[in-house]
């Protein structure tokens, strides 16, 4: 035991981790490498993002807060309405302009005109350009990032979805081949579970959106049967960005399924202050521009909670889980999709494992062939260094693509390459006539800065790969890394470790070991 070294030791230890931790993926238990799109299959979208509708929605909201400001300071205001980028009301008494102004501060990016009307004032809000612009790039990474929960929240094993140019989002899903599966997500990524609660004005009638807008209000369809309408009165009293929570039920009386909500203190206060001064009136609830539900206030609803009734156990998974990931900002819409059949990521699997298999015989035979004992030392190396590469893969969960097997390809020429420029640094020190022991440590230590220089620059091209890259590039770049450490590891300290060991135990070392003829 006093012939083993610390480097010896090190690789032993680095051998057996990466032999525990690489069975598990060939055995199909975890933790275990999980495939890309292009060698399990899958789905692949491309979706792009309603841009205007998040300024819509975003108009929506401003004419909300007004409501509520105007409603809690008592201030009188009058033919509230929203165009597509603007707010309009009346301000009945000119003399609160004062304190209306003060309370519209809070809000952001507007511009705000004022004009006197017969003792009114009428006010027209306006989003900024920079403000209009802002709204639309913060709703495409919004939605990315809600896309990205809601596919989490799902169960799937490793989604991607990167934003792909300025308005576009790519999302490639491994692992969804069945049409079942296919539509289910599809559901749940274009559902934008846009929830808001909108007073039902029973007091006029219209059978047109026109009729409607006559009266300052909206007429939206039923969920359950689009020939019923319900005429809304506008702006909704509060929306879906207050919900805290979404879980799946069954309602007490129907035993139907049912989605139960609950809000954050802001929107628990003006679901309450809003149902405590309309009992008697219905409340919609609407999903996705659908009414789902409109009851009667039987009395003032405490404590922020509600729940809406949906058709199937099935619906009231996807929506719920859209409801806590939060609502898209604007629509999403799809504008490719492709599937990947298993057929074509065995076949890639196939080509990619023959490329491997044969590249690593080859370069094997090779070395033992060309440099003997010191050969087939770099080969052990060779073969360590490629269960550390699966083992770390799999025990961080990363993802394999072909690009990536083709990143364990190049590391399996970089790590013989480095054992490569070793046994010739030896190989001169024994040609200028020093003693093997003293050509070995001089062979590692001249060696030294030509492998670091290699090695660090390409792994800084493999970190640049993985910040600006996207999809499968990034798993190219993490296998590289992943490769290049780990042959640091083996090639360098791992064959070290060996002659040393070789050396100390007394072993017949000579200039054939090292494929030298004389």
């Amino acid at each position: 035991m006093k012939k083993l070294n610390y480097r010896l030791v090190i690789f032993i230890l680095a051998a057996i981790f990466g032999i525990v931790f690489t069975i598990p993926s060939f055995i199909n238990k975890e933790p275990k490498i999980n495939l890309g799109l292009d060698l399990q299959g899958g789905m692949y979208l491309v979706l792009g993002v309603k841009g205007n509708e998040a300024v819509k929605s975003k108009i929506k909201t401003i004419a909300s807060t007004i409501k509520y400001i105007t409603d809690k300071k008592e201030l009188f205001i009058d033919n509230l309405k929203t165009t597509d980028n603007s707010v309009k009301f009346e301000l009945i008494d000119k003399d609160d302009a004062p304190k209306l102004d003060k309370e519209l501060k809070i809000l952001k990016g507007v511009v705000i005109q004022k004009t006197p009307k017969n003792g009114s004032i009428e006010y027209v809000i306006k989003l900024t350009p920079e403000a209009i612009k802002k709204t639309k790039e913060d709703a495409l990474n919004q939605a990315i990032q809600t896309i990205r929960s809601r596919l989490d929240a799902f169960g799937l094993a490793e989604p991607t979805v990167t934003k792909q140019g300025k308005d576009k989002i790519l999302v490639e899903l491994p692992g969804i081949k069945t049409p079942k599966e296919q539509k289910s997500v599809q559901q749940l990524i274009s559902t934008s579970a846009h929830l808001e609660l909108y007073a039902v004005d029973d007091e006029h009638r219209a059978v047109t959106p026109k009729d409607a807008a006559k009266y300052g209000d909206i007429l939206l369809p039923s969920k359950s049967n689009p020939n019923i309408k319900y005429l809304l009165k506008t702006p909704p009293v509060l929306d879906g960005s207050m919900i805290t929570d979404a879980t799946v039920g069954f309602t007490q009386k129907t035993n139907q399924p049912a989605i139960f909500f609950t809000l954050n203190s802001q929107g628990a206060q003006i679901f309450g202050d809003f149902t405590g001064k309309n009992v008697g009136k219905r409340l919609a609830i609407v999903v996705d521009n659908k009414v789902y539900s409109a009851p009667v206030i039987q009395e003032r609803i405490g404590g922020g909670s509600g729940q809406i009734t949906v058709g199937s156990p099935e619906e009231a998974h996807v929506l719920a889980i859209a409801l806590r990931s939060g609502s898209l900002p604007a629509p999403v819409m799809l504008l490719e999709k492709r599937s990947v059949g298993a057929s074509l990521g065995a076949d890639s699997i196939r080509q990619s494992m023959i490329a491997l298999i044969t590249g690593f015989v080859v370069v094997v035979v090779f070395m033992a062939w060309y440099y003997s004992t010191a050969g087939i030392i770099a080969d052990i190396a060779l073969v360590v260094n490629l269960f550390l590469i699966i083992a770390i893969m799999a025990l961080f969960g990363a993802t394999l693509t072909l690009p990536g097997m083709a990143g364990i390809v190049l590391t399996v020429g970089m790590a013989v390459d480095a054992n490569v420029i070793i046994n010739e640094r030896i190989r001169e020190l024994i040609r200028e006539g020093k003693p093997i022991k003293t050509a070995i440590e001089g062979g590692y230590a001249n060696a030294m800065s030509a492998i670091l220089d290699a090695n660090i620059t390409t792994l800084i091209a493999a970190l640049a790969l993985f910040a600006y890259g996207t999809g499968t590039i990034k798993g190219f770049a993490i296998t590289m890394a992943i490769g290049i450490m780990a042959s640091m590891l083996t090639a360098i300290l791992g064959t070290h470790g060996i002659w040393e060991y070789l050396l100390a135990s007394g072993k017949k070392i000579t200039t054939k070991s090292f494929g030298m003829k004389v």
